[in-house]
């Protein structure tokens, strides 16, 4: 209902406000419908199936931002010497702190937060420095893996740095990840030395200190250490502080007799952990010139970008999306101010009522997001209905000039809403950790919506016939096929796994690497891609978690209430859904002990059992140790079986995925909510 009614607001108030501005500014407007209609990539080889490239790149793609800059540590020295006085990073102080009782009886903490205070360019690249000397002084030595296991602020792109600078290849892990896939990331790359905080040292890593045994070096990005905790023998733990003052010591520090080993291009700056299909976290090898040729690529699509913007940095920076975006800001002298998406805008969870959210206080030119529907309906109904007189873009400080969207699909009303409400281009884009999140991007002055965007000037795009799935480069009107993505942000494949890297990469005759994304595009005439569907059954959430549906269907289907699992995942969608066919006898007896009484069609259709078997499965999945966003959230309850002669399986009784998502898709509107 929500959602129908913000369709309805948003229809409106283009008709009253964007519409007629429009008309006024006809020239304008004609301008922009010419630039959405011009040609923006074209196919090198003059094949429908490309490769496609930007056409400022027809000849060569760009690989660096300035000649000679083929590292991630000589970028940041670059962009010191030029700005040392302009402002870097920043963070607002905590004034104060305090418990609120909600009227339900709940308890949320709230927070009031004061203005940014800033660090130089000059200033972090000192503090870059001696913490990169600490770490050498606590035995991390050059090309050895270390790891970070934090929540995005300044330390954590002060400890990037100084990793970059010192050539320690960086792992980076999820703060949401699980114990599980921790201990797994940690003993695969062999680290003996991690960054976190405070908090996620007590809550989560201390809880598997004895599962990593090679680590010896705990370094907490807090100043203050919590007094009392006990750990495992031969683990130290250090402040950040400590570690900086350690490597400041002029015996410490760099000289003849240490002489610090900077990276070349080909070294490996991240080792970046993501989801696979089997739903064991795969680190991917991203070299300093991979990292440099994506952000070079991002860049591109941004019109002067430079000192004079300021970015807010609240998404996760283990995410390549949020990484890329701050390493462009770092390379063109932008300040970036930290935050959270609890004190995001004046409204969020953690700001207390009548204070300022960081939004606010920053005022941001650029900004980076994900499509998360439930927090995007609740921001834009409340700026609706409480403020459609005033400047919605107001919510975001009122100086945005540019955001862009990525991670996930976004859906072509919001982005639509977005444009008209923030006054500022949403620019969609493409990319996989893969392609170090370089892809493509839509052209800010491309009004278009429901696609990503022309290749990126430092990579080529190309389409491969997906025959089974009925996709072919041939197709009319558009020229459909798996996508690949070739050029130099295309990473070095993944740690530790040969298997998985003949899978996915490839070298062409040129020596050009490629990466296989198992997603099916189509290029439209202007040469602008659009998502259409996945390959494998792997599905990225609105968020950017991966939910592999094979894994959640097979630790479904040992709940004695399942005969059989189709679950269900919409990249446009927060959460994962699921069809079953209940075993009989055992929905029969579950009907019994909750007094519902009926047929077995009544049974199935009853949202007392549904709820009751929604329960049992999401036991089962917590017992199997699924993670929370891979559990179904809403079912739907089979009244037949499914066998080859419904169409819905195959005669060896495997899922038809295509089939099942068109019998049930008048219950996927229901699930998600009709739009």
């Amino acid at each position: 209902l929500y959602w129908n009614v913000l369709m309805l607001v948003v229809w409106l108030y283009s008709l009253i406000s964007y519409l007629p501005y429009l008309m006024l500014r006809s020239s304008d407007s004609q301008s922009f419908s010419e630039c959405s209609r011009r040609v923006k990539a074209r196919s090198i080889s003059g094949h429908p199936s490309g490769p496609y490239r930007d056409v400022r790149a027809l000849r060569a793609l760009t690989t660096c931002i300035q000649p000679g800059m083929n590292t991630l540590d000589r970028v940041f020295e670059s962009s010191v010497c030029r700005n040392p006085h302009l402002d870097c990073l920043g963070t607002r102080e905590l004034l104060s702190e305090e418990d609120e009782t909600q009227e339900d009886g709940r308890v949320f903490k709230k927070v009031i937060l004061g203005e940014y205070r800033w660090m130089s360019y000059d200033q972090v690249y000192k503090e870059v420095r001696a913490f990169g000397s600490g770490l050498v002084a606590l035995g991390q030595k050059p090309l050895k893996n270390i790891a970070i296991f934090c929540e995005t602020r300044a330390e954590w792109i002060i400890a990037a740095q100084a990793c970059f600078m010192y050539n320690f290849p960086l792992v980076t892990l999820y703060s949401t990840l699980g114990g599980p896939a921790i201990a797994h990331g940690l003993n695969e790359a062999e680290v003996s030395h991690i960054i976190t905080s405070k908090e996620l040292l007590e809550t989560k890593l201390k809880n598997i200190l004895l599962e990593v045994p090679r680590l010896q070096h705990i370094i907490v990005v807090d100043d203050k250490l919590k007094s009392g905790s006990e750990y495992p023998r031969g683990i130290s733990v250090h402040s950040m502080a400590a570690v900086k003052r350690l490597g400041a010591h002029p015996e410490n520090g760099t000289s003849l007799k240490r002489p610090r080993r900077p990276p070349c291009a080909s070294d490996v700056a991240v080792i970046m952990y993501t989801s696979g299909s089997t739903g064991v976290p795969k680190g991917v090898m991203i070299s300093h010139s991979n990292i440099i040729a994506g952000i070079t690529g991002v860049a591109e699509r941004i019109p002067n970008l430079g000192e004079d913007d300021t970015y807010i940095g609240y998404l996760p920076l283990a995410h390549v999306l949020e990484l890329s975006a701050e390493m462009v800001c770092l390379a063109h002298g932008c300040r970036i101010g930290y935050s959270s998406p609890q004190t995001l805008a004046d409204q969020s969870t953690k700001i207390k009522k009548g204070s300022k959210g960081d939004t606010s206080v920053l005022r941001p030119t650029l900004m980076a997001a994900v499509p998360v529907r439930p927090v995007l309906t609740v921001t834009f109904l409340f700026s609706l209905y409480r403020l459609v007189f005033r400047k919605v873009r107001a919510l975001l400080g009122g100086r945005l000039r540019v955001l862009l969207s990525g991670g996930a699909p976004l859906s072509a009303a919001t982005q639509r809403f977005m444009n008209i409400c923030f006054c500022c281009p949403v620019g969609q884009g493409y990319g996989l950790t893969e392609t170090c999140g370089a892809g493509t991007i839509s052209q800010l002055w491309d009004y278009s919506t429901g696609r990503v965007g022309a290749p990126l000037v430092c990579c080529e795009v190309q389409l491969k016939d997906w025959i089974e799935g009925g996709y072919r480069s041939t197709d009319r009107p558009c020229p459909r096929g798996e996508i690949l993505v070739g050029g130099p942000n295309v990473t070095m494949g993944y740690y530790k796994n040969k298997e998985k890297n003949t899978e996915d990469f490839f070298v062409d005759k040129k020596g050009q690497r490629w990466f296989c994304t198992g997603d099916i595009g189509e290029f439209h005439g202007d040469g602008c891609l659009k998502i259409i569907d996945r390959k494998k059954d792997l599905v990225k959430l609105q968020a950017g978690e991966y939910v592999s549906l094979g894994k959640v269907e097979a630790v479904l289907k040992n709940c004695a209430l399942v005969d059989n699992i189709c679950a269900y995942a919409n990249s446009e969608e927060s959460y994962v859904i699921g069809f079953v066919v209940p075993n009989q006898k055992q929905l029969l007896a579950l009907a019994k002990r909750k007094c519902v009484r009926g047929l077995w069609e009544e049974l199935c259709n009853n949202p007392v059992i549904e709820e009751e078997v929604l329960k049992v499965i999401t036991e089962t999945a917590l017992t199997a140790q699924l993670e929370r966003f891979e559990i179904p959230q809403k079912i739907r309850l089979s009244v037949e079986p499914w066998t080859p002669e419904t169409g819905l399986v195959t005669d060896a009784f495997k899922l038809k995925r295509k089939e099942l998502k068109t019998h049930y898709q008048n219950d996927i509107e229901r699930m998600y909510g009709a739009k």
